[in-house]
Order: C-alpha cells, then sequence, then structure tokens
C-alpha cells in the first residue's frame, strides 16, 4: 500500500493509521470489505465532517468566556481557483470554519465584510473579540465596517505581516537619486550577491555535489510569499560559511568553472571577502529583534497583550545594535538608524490598534517594579499617555455611556492602582511570577466585569498566520496531483484534516509515544529534490521554533 501508491513514510506515525490497525489485528473482522471509492468520497466524509464537528463542541463551548478571534486569508487553489479562508482561534488554537470559493467575484471590501458578516453570525457577534487580516486595503476597509456594525469588534492588521513589510522597506532596492540609496542600498545588494552564489551552485549538479560534500546543510530555496525570506536566505548563508570558502578553493572548483567562468570568479570573490560576510553579519546582527518579534508572533498562541511592549523594545534593540556598530554615542546622529527608525515607526502607527493598549493594560506585570526598572524612562500603562488615551476609547466602544463604562473604569482604577480588592500582599508579589491569566483568574474576583474582559483579551493572538499556514493543508489535499476536486469536497477534506490536527494536538499522546508530533516533519523534505529545502511548503514555519529541536529525532527514528 505504501509502496504502490507512494504514501508518505510519516504516515506510519499517524495514530487513526496505528489505530485502525491495531483494531483489526484484534478483532474478528472476517467476510468485511473496505469502504469503495465512491463511499469514501461521498458518504463517509459528510459523515466524518458530522462526526468531526460534535467532537470540537467543548471547545466552542468556551468561546462565550474565552472570546474568539476571528482570522482570515485569500489563497488559489492549484486550478487557479480563489478561496477565502475563515478560522476561529482561541486559546486552545485554530479551528477552521470555511474556505469560500470567491471565483467570479471581485473582492472590494463590501464583498469581504458580508463574508464576515456570516463568519460572526455562525460564531455568535457575542463572542468575538477581533478580526484579523492582512494589511491589504480591502481587508482594512472591511474590517472597519465590520468595527461600525459592532463597536465591540475591532479590525486587528496581522502583526507578522506588518513587520515583514518593514523588513522588506528596509532591505528594498533603491534609486541612486534615492537619498537613502548611499546608506541602504548595500543590503539589497548583499541579498543579491547571496541569491545569485545560492542558483550558481543549485543549477549544477555537480557543483551541488560538491557542496553536499562539505555542508550537511542544505540551501534554501525560500519562497517570496514566507516571511522574512532575506533574513532567513542569509541566516543560512552564515550557518555554511565554511562550507562555501572550502567549496570554492577546492580543486574540483576550477573544472566545473568553465561553463561559466566570469560568474564562477564573482562567486569565489564573494565568498572569500571578509567585508561581504561582515556586511551578511551586520544585517543579521540589526534585523534580529525585528525577526525575533516575528518568531514570538508568528504563533496562535496569546500574544496581543504583548505586542505594544515588544514592538517599542525591539525599536530599542536595533538602536543598540546600529549605534554600537558605527561606535556612536546616544546623541548622535545616524543616517541609516534615522530610516531604520522611520520605517519601524511608519508601520508601528498602521499596526497599532486601541486593541493592543486595552491588552496591554492588563497584564499585571506591566504595573510591578521589576519590569518598570528594567528599562530607564519606562511608565506604567496607566501612566502612559498613548496608552490611556487609546483604552479609553476602547472601554467607550464596548460598554457605552451608561453606568457600565463607570463600573469597568472604576475597577480598572482599582486594578492600575493597588487599591480595593489588589492591595494584598499576594496579588502585588504574583504580578511579577504568574501568567497574566492566571493572575487574573487568582487575584480578579474583586473586580469581575474586568477580570472577564481581561481573561479574554490575554487569550488572544496577534496575526493572520494560522490562515496563511492552513493554505499548506489545503495544497497537501488540493496538490496538483489531486486536481479535480471540486472546491466544496476540499472544503470538507480539509475541515477534517485540520481540526482533527487541533484535536489531536490536546491529547497526551501527541507529546509522547509512537504517534508524537506525526503531523510534522513528515517525508517533506525530500519530495523537491535539487539539494534544497523549500521553505514555502515545509511542515514547520517560524510559529513553531520549539519543534524544530525535535524534528531532526523524529527523521533519525
Amino acid at each position: 500500500m505504501f509502496y504502490t501508491a507512494g504514501l508518505p513514510f510519516n504516515l506510519a506515525r499517524n495514530p487513526w493509521f496505528r489505530q485502525a490497525f491495531m483494531f483489526a489485528a484484534n478483532s474478528k473482522l472476517g467476510g468485511y470489505v473496505p469502504p469503495s471509492y465512491n463511499k469514501i468520497r461521498t458518504s463517509l466524509l459528510v459523515q466524518e465532517k458530522t462526526q468531526v464537528e460534535r467532537m470540537l463542541q467543548p471547545i466552542k463551548s468556551t468561546w462565550s468566556s474565552k472570546g474568539v478571534s476571528i482570522v482570515s486569508d485569500g489563497w488559489s487553489d492549484p486550478q487557479r481557483r480563489p478561496l477565502l479562508n475563515f478560522m476561529a482561534v482561541t486559546e486552545d488554537g485554530p479551528m477552521f470554519l470555511r474556505a469560500i470559493n470567491t471565483e467570479g467575484e471581485i473582492k472590494t471590501k463590501e464583498y469581504i465584510f458580508q463574508r464576515m458578516l456570516e463568519t460572526i453570525d455562525l460564531i455568535g457577534a457575542g463572542n468575538i473579540v477581533q478580526v484579523v487580516t492582512d494589511n491589504a486595503s480591502n481587508c482594512r476597509g472591511a474590517g472597519l465596517m465590520v468595527e461600525q456594525k459592532y463597536p465591540h469588534i475591532f479590525w486587528t492588521p496581522c502583526v507578522v505581516h506588518t513587520l515583514n513589510l518593514a523588513l522588506k522597506s528596509i532591505g528594498a532596492a533603491r534609486n541612486e537619486e534615492d537619498p537613502e540609496y548611499e546608506h541602504c542600498n548595500w543590503i539589497n545588494e548583499v541579498s543579491s550577491d547571496a541569491q545569485q552564489i545560492r542558483n550558481f551552485v543549485m543549477n549544477h549538479s555537480m557543483r551541488l555535489s560538491m557542496f553536499n560534500e562539505f555542508s550537511k546543510l542544505k540551501l534554501l530555496a525560500i519562497a517570496e510569499t514566507r516571511f522574512a525570506s532575506q533574513i532567513v536566505m542569509l541566516k543560512r548563508f552564515h550557518e555554511i560559511k565554511d562550507a562555501l570558502t572550502l567549496l570554492v578553493v577546492s580543486p574540483k572548483w576550477s573544472d566545473y568553472r568553465d561553463d561559466n567562468q566570469g560568474r564562477a570568479q564573482f562567486v569565489k570573490d564573494k565568498v572569500l571577502s571578509d567585508l561581504w560576510w561582515d556586511k551578511v553579519k551586520y544585517i543579521l546582527d540589526f534585523s534580529e529583534p525585528i525577526y525575533s518579534m516575528i518568531r514570538a508572533a508568528d504563533t496562535d498562541k496569546p500574544c496581543l497583550h504583548l505586542i505594544y511592549e515588544m514592538w517599542d523594545s525591539m525599536i530599542e534593540k536595533v538602536k543598540t545594535i546600529i549605534y554600537r556598530h558605527e561606535g556612536k554615542e546616544e546623541y548622535e546622529h545616524s543616517p541609516f538608524y534615522d530610516i531604520v527608525d522611520k520605517i519601524l515607526q511608519s508601520r508601528w502607527l498602521k499596526n497599532n490598534t486601541p486593541l493592543h493598549c486595552l491588552a496591554h493594560s492588563l497584564n499585571p506585570k506591566y504595573y510591578t517594579q521589576a519590569w518598570l526598572a528594567e528599562v530607564e524612562g519606562r511608565e506604567a500603562p496607566h501612566v502612559d499617555e498613548e496608552i490611556s488615551t487609546e483604552r479609553n476609547k476602547c472601554f467607550r466602544r464596548m460598554f457605552g455611556d451608561g453606568p457600565e463604562l463607570h463600573k469597568i473604569k472604576q475597577q480598572f482604577g482599582n486594578f492600575s492602582l493597588f487599591a480595593a480588592g489588589f492591595s494584598s500582599f499576594d496579588s502585588i508579589e504574583d504580578r511579577t511570577y504568574l501568567e497574566p491569566k492566571i493572575w487574573w483568574g487568582i487575584h480578579g474576583n474583586s473586580a469581575p466585569e474586568l477580570q472577564k474582559l481581561a481573561l479574554k483579551l490575554l487569550g488572544q493572538p496577534s496575526s493572520s498566520s494560522c490562515a496563511e499556514r492552513n493554505w499548506s493543508t489545503y495544497g497537501l489535499i488540493h496538490s496538483t496531483a489531486r486536481n479535480r476536486l471540486n472546491p466544496g469536497r476540499a472544503e470538507d477534506l480539509v475541515f477534517v484534516h485540520q481540526n482533527l490536527r487541533l484535536i489531536s494536538r490536546k491529547s497526551s499522546e501527541y507529546s509522547s509515544g509512537p504517534t508524537r508530533f506525526w503531523d510534522i516533519g513528515g517525508d517533506t523534505h525530500d519530495i523537491f529534490g535539487g539539494g534544497a529545502d523549500f521553505l514555502q511548503h515545509a511542515v514547520l514555519s517560524l510559529d513553531e521554533p520549539e519543534l524544530e529541536a525535535m524534528l531532526d529525532d523524529l527523521q533519525a527514528e
């Protein structure tokens, strides 16, 4: 079955595969006939989708208390049909809801708004905290229309998409007449050099074979759609520096350069240039705080309440690295940093929303002396003018102008000033050590309305990455080798596949035993060949860094 159908060997770790064979081996099933082709793709699929919907009910029952983020993204299937993807995200993980075939439709803000309303009705408007999309103008317009209809629901631009755009702007090619050319165009030049080196090695089988003799790590063919694609490529180049050096000084190098001696000399000169590698290292150094924030936010885990502080800290870290590299004091002027800071500040103004400020204000850690003392000039959220203004906007949108607004403001005042209900020694001490939601669960009962709000906001994501990653699932199911699936059947298959993964990841068997981490890694590192890992299709993405170390062990087994 495996060999004739070309099934990936990773299927042997699938818990349902193992359960089916173990059941068959331990049961008397004489005369059993496997389901037919038509039955397994029609009636059994419908039955399974119904069963999965029942299995999801325990998660759905928590929506009213935990709050839900609707996450949306667009994609095109192998037949170039445009699809619009909707997922419901809580701290339990992303739940696939629907994928709408938008073929023949113009994706105006009004059209997307109508599809969002249908999804809101499906979940229940009272359960929804925010709608997260990318920064496209039609998505932004649709999100603002949702805010007008439901003031308590906020549109939040994906912070990962915003940071990725900032990195692209910093490393973009510039015209020689551009005043920024002198200070920034070198980044694009270094990135272009790295691409040429990669292509020169990868596009010749013997050169690639020689490289593989010197390096256990593969070169990366990184799709432009990947977040921080330039940084990921340069990080890999820095890791394989020694292998590239050995390659170009190898006696065999001259044997396989005759087809393009000029390009071969270019590659050799760059690889042996300490100045070029210093530039690569500098790009990686000053972009590391941005890249780290992308990795932290490119996750389904709750981090909405961390974004405001993370962005502030990220900009300060970038400044410190640039000034240290340039050997300048704090008060001196750095043209390069001014350009980077301008880009980051501009993107932050487009990304920051009142909801970020409110969620930041509800993190008890940000009122402790230990946190305030970490950075000179830090202020508690209730003292910061911008945060306070935006937070009060949120309160008014959520609670109107009546007595509920006065009650929530009173409760927030008590919380932020360590007043009635929040003045005990345990309550103050635990702000430093406990996770925000745990702290509110233990110490928030004196402010029930604020506690309910905090428990919702502190469990929300800040990116639409899960919706984009879901297209990998869609691509796995609706591939070029299986492109006759109609959109409805493909949607049902994705619904079953994605949500069974969600359910499976909540089981204890997921992290131990023969089926541990069954849905990551797999055999995808083999499917493209050519000696390159192609990150557009990689199962692992930036959202799961803690699983990367385990992947080698799984493949070794």
